[in-house]
């Protein structure tokens, strides 16, 4: 007798505990938000289904993905590659697949056309279209107005095919709502893993005290910090340090300035933050969550930012810090904060990135999300005791 795979048991259901992920994660890719994401989101989901897990990795080089968004399929997910996710499908029976973003959303309706049965759960990294609307706002070119085409017929389909939608923030679920008339059906904050060293210490003898901003250079980031850097940074008690990929081109400008070091990329993140008085967060548009909020509550420093940095958190993550939109509230907030006696690791800082942004906690909703309910107690309590007894490295 034969059997369609993945299609039907003889109960005629496929069974949910087998997943296929797809996704862009790449190993030998910079390490920005998205990509820290995707690599913790194969990790929880690994987690979750063990052996059970099979990961489809759709490959790309940089010119190829800028081949592929301008012919309509952003993130390679082109006919000939959504073939090979289908076989996959068959040939390891899965009963759900997770996409791991919305600009792969061009697979999820061939997905639901040949396994009708077969869960879908597409997880969102923000809005795409409101973000590439914000590139195009930024430089408006034939390039970012097709790559804005693209990325919104793909997001459209994730949308009105996805049996499970998951956004980061009530925000982008709301903005999900209003573009195309389906909000999530699941909120998971950003989460990011823990790269905090051990031993650390509250105190740091021979400490500087400098503001620290951390990101790449994509168009939100690098129009907040020369914001920042003309309006706020010469008049600040306190120099600010720029780390980040790409940002070395800012030296150009503003390299001269006696209050202004721009680092660019560096290997060891953790030094920059030990020895930081606090981060700066001037961040004005785009979409999703910032991922170097979670990362300096994870370093357990305090944050200076703007509602836009502080879009999806928790109003504590705000309240442990300052909130600013201008330069008079930047520059009120950094005179407050040189003033304090901050110490080198805030344990209340980190204690807000263990509760809503470490690994336990995204593995523990994702198995509310993914898993039956007579498996999530379990999984939830193996999650922290693993959690608990691994080091930090």
């Amino acid at each position: 007798m034969s059997r369609h795979p993945a299609h039907c048991t003889l109960i005629g259901m496929p069974d949910p505990s087998t997943l296929l992920l797809v996704t862009l994660m790449d190993p030998d890719a910079p390490p920005g938000g998205r990509e820290l994401l995707c690599r913790l989101n194969a990790r929880v989901l690994g987690a979750l289904f063990s052996d059970s897990l099979t990961v489809h990795r759709l490959t790309r080089t940089p010119g190829a993905s800028l081949i592929d968004a301008m012919r309509g399929h952003p993130g390679g997910a082109d006919p000939r590659e959504t073939a090979r996710i289908l076989a996959r499908i068959g040939d390891v029976s899965a009963g759900q697949v997770f996409v791991d973003g919305s600009s792969l959303g061009h697979v999820v309706a061939p997905i639901k056309r040949a396994f009708p049965h077969v869960r879908v759960v597409t997880f969102f990294h923000n809005v795409e279209a409101r973000f590439f609307l914000g590139a195009v706002r930024a430089k408006r070119t034939v390039l970012s107005l097709r790559l804005l085409a693209a990325n919104y017929a793909a997001e459209r389909n994730a949308v009105r095919h996805s049996d499970a939608i998951i956004c980061l923030s009530a925000r982008d679920s709301a903005g999900l709502s209003r573009v195309y008339g389906r909000g999530a059906d699941y909120i998971s904050p950003i989460a990011i893993e823990d790269a905090l060293p051990s031993p650390h210490s509250a105190a740091l003898p021979g400490r500087e005290r400098y503001l620290l901003f951390v990101g790449g250079a994509f168009y939100a980031n690098r129009r907040g910090i020369e914001w920042f850097l003309r309006e706020v940074a010469p008049r600040s008690p306190l120099p600010t340090m720029i780390v980040g990929q790409g940002m070395e081109a800012l030296r150009a400008e503003f390299g001269a300035s006696a209050n202004i070091r721009i680092i660019g990329a560096v290997d060891d993140l953790a030094h920059c933050y030990a020895s930081a008085w606090c981060a700066v967060a001037p961040i004005f548009e785009g979409s999703g969550m910032k991922t170097k909020v979670a990362e300096a509550l994870m370093f357990g420093k305090r944050i200076i930012g703007t509602s836009e940095a502080f879009s999806g958190y928790a109003p504590a993550v705000a309240a442990a810090g300052w909130q600013a939109e201008d330069a008079a509230g930047f520059l009120a907030a950094i005179r407050d904060a040189a003033g304090a006696d901050l110490p080198a690791f805030d344990p209340a800082s980190r204690a807000l990135y263990v509760a809503a942004h470490s690994f336990a906690a995204a593995t523990n909703r994702m198995a509310k999300i993914m898993l039956p309910a007579t498996d999530r107690s379990r999984t939830a309590a193996e999650t922290m005791v693993r959690e608990i007894v691994t080091p930090v490295s």
